[in-house]
């Protein structure tokens, strides 16, 4: 068993709901709802916490306590204080744009690139500074990734988008002889 669902998850100032498969968390940044697989058991107690159990003694069901309590445990962080990641553009002539709810990424192609931002993402961009914002950490996670992905950052000249606190290792290159 997980280490995680060993203890019970504090909730804080949050509502914690389940009812017919739904887990559902409520706070002053949002609401956050999630599917619950039929082999957990999730449980709000009186004192603040919410408990994730196995169902059955099966193997998945032991397997996804863990993930479970971690999904709950996010779930919580996330409406109480919004998950963000920043990317940046690093090269010449690498812009970046918003325009309405798509990115719109100019990265040395011979093409722009649009991307659409999901609709529980909240992004700001200021010069080459991508600002991701949102309740559910997941998605926002999957759109940086998404958007990275464009072009990742490469080792001679370090030009592609990276995250904030990514360090690129650095080749050489050439020698002149």
């Amino acid at each position: 068993m997980s280490r995680l669902a060993k203890k019970s998850i504090a909730i804080g100032k949050s509502d914690v709901s389940v009812a017919g498969g739904t887990l559902t968390v409520k706070g002053t940044k949002g609401t956050l709802t999630k599917r619950v697989h039929p082999s957990i058991d999730i449980a709000v107690d009186a004192a603040g916490g919410v408990l994730v159990t196995s169902k059955d003694r099966s193997r998945l069901g032991r397997v996804l306590v863990g993930t479970f309590a971690s999904h709950v445990k996010n779930m919580v962080a996330g409406v109480e204080t919004r998950f963000a990641k920043k990317l940046i553009l690093e090269g010449v002539g690498y812009r970046v744009e918003l325009k309405g709810s798509e990115l719109v990424l100019t990265v040395g192609f011979s093409h722009t690139v649009a991307l659409k931002v999901p609709e529980d993402v909240t992004a700001t961009v200021e010069k080459n500074i991508i600002k991701l914002e949102s309740s559910n950490k997941e998605s926002v996670g999957q759109f940086a990734a998404n958007v990275r992905r464009v072009k990742p950052p490469e080792p001679y000249l370090g030009k592609g988008i990276r995250y904030d606190d990514e360090v690129i290792r650095r080749k050489q290159g050439k020698k002149a002889v």
